[in-house]
């Protein structure tokens, strides 16, 4: 009796995380047409074949939705720089990973969406939890690309203001505002690198 109440438990667990991949699926399909912003839990329940109060079992809202979003990309890029960091074949890794971190900020519109669904002051739902931790993982990947481990308060305060450094280049490559400056990425990542690489 027990091991069929724990196989029914099992087998709900697999569906309800394949349902959460499916609606991420479509809520992807969704932002590429109608852009992260526009993003609806109307849309995306339409998308994935769903009435919209069902994904209230999933997402408790559009923010959640879109954070869980910016966790997967957040994910991938942290798995893309430390490859790429590896790669560097001993030279400095931060270039490489800095320019892959840069390409994806200003190419990925679910981040800047999800920057507006994250609270004010922090809270402790899942989706925020889930951000955080993906958000940890490419600030380890920014660490291991300058060759540091970031094991105190300053070393970890460097690679924040590195990581901030390269949000803002994206914004600013995005708008048009480093073109309209004179300034282009390369240039201003060579600079990145010349000033952190021996920081952290």
């Amino acid at each position: 009796m027990t091991g069929t109440i724990a196989s029914r438990a099992e087998r709900r667990a697999r569906e309800k995380s394949a349902t959460r991949a499916l609606i991420l699926r479509a809520a992807r399909v969704v932002a590429a047409r109608d852009g992260a912003r526009n993003l609806s839990l109307r849309g995306v329940a339409g998308e994935a074949g769903f009435a919209p109060a069902a994904l209230y079992g999933y997402f408790r809202s559009k923010d959640e939705l879109l954070l869980a979003l910016a966790a997967e990309d957040l994910s991938g890029v942290a798995r893309a720089m430390r490859s790429a960091s590896h790669e560097a074949h001993g030279e400095s890794g931060l270039a490489a990973t800095a320019a892959l971190a840069l390409a994806f900020l200003r190419d990925t519109e679910t981040l800047a969406a999800a920057s507006a669904a994250l609270p004010s002051v922090s809270g402790a739902s899942d989706a925020e939890r889930l951000f955080n931790g993906r958000l940890i993982q490419v600030l380890t990947a920014l660490s291991d690309a300058v060759g540091q481990k970031a094991d105190s308060r300053t070393q970890q305060g460097d690679v924040v203001v590195l990581a901030a450094a390269l949000t803002g280049l994206a914004i600013m490559g995005r708008t048009g505002r480093l073109e309209a400056l004179g300034f282009t990425p390369t240039e201003l990542l060579a600079r990145l690198e010349a000033r952190f690489a021996k920081a952290v």
